[in-house]
């Protein structure tokens, strides 16, 4: 009796760039076991067409017109729990690469990657692998025994008077209410945030104060 042909993986591309999409269409046309069911541009986009071509693998950038892949990562997955999503970045760094994992991604891969160690790894991470570029292991494994980059990590470092600060803004008060509960000047508060966002390796008010809620629940 003949084994029924194995079904090609379903690859979902989403890249901003239509010479980085079109190249990697190109490289799993080429390739058999591959199939691309569609291609998207942005979050947005990612999102509704994971929604509607269900892939097996999404095959992702970072850098989004819209947003970040980690926002697209945690969509999709919310969506569609089983999808398996493997990033293909130009970014090296390893905070980068740790907010990917945080946020789901099963495979965390550096675009200068030849053709067949990504159609390996696509492979891999469809069969319920984890993958992340060699490239990358010495600096995530160093992370990971240190600590750093992880939010615990992060907050360690803020002083008594800097939680005061944060906590107050992510209770949804302005500078200028912050200041006047703690006697400060609005200058002086400003200040304080500024040293808040780079410890926390955040840019906007909306980040901190969403990290100092998953912070406090623990």
């Amino acid at each position: 009796m003949n084994a029924e042909p194995t079904k090609p993986l379903r690859v979902l591309l989403v890249d901003d760039s239509e010479v980085v999409r079109l190249g990697l269409r190109s490289l799993l046309d080429a390739e058999a076991g591959f199939t691309v069911v569609g291609e998207a541009v942005s979050v947005a986009t990612a999102v509704e067409a994971s929604r509607a071509l269900r892939p097996d693998v999404v095959l992702l950038d970072i850098k989004l017109p819209d947003g970040n892949g980690f926002d697209a990562c945690r969509q999709i997955l919310r969506l569609l729990p089983d999808t398996r999503i493997l990033v293909l970045s130009s970014v090296e760094e390893t905070r980068i690469v740790d907010e990917a994992i945080r946020a789901g991604a099963h495979g965390y891969l550096l675009k200068e990657i030849n053709a067949r160690a990504l159609v390996q790894a696509l492979q891999a991470v469809a069969a319920g692998k984890s993958i992340l570029d060699p490239a990358l292991t010495a600096r995530v494994m160093q992370m990971v025994k240190t600590g750093v980059g992880s939010g615990e990590s992060d907050f360690a470092q803020l002083s008594p008077q800097e939680r005061r600060v944060l906590a107050l803004i992510a209770e949804g008060h302005t500078n200028k209410e912050v200041a006047g509960a703690m006697g400060l000047s609005d200058k002086t508060i400003k200040n304080y945030l500024s040293t808040v966002f780079e410890k926390l390796h955040v840019s906007r008010r909306s980040q901190a104060a969403a990290l100092y809620a998953q912070q406090i629940r623990k």
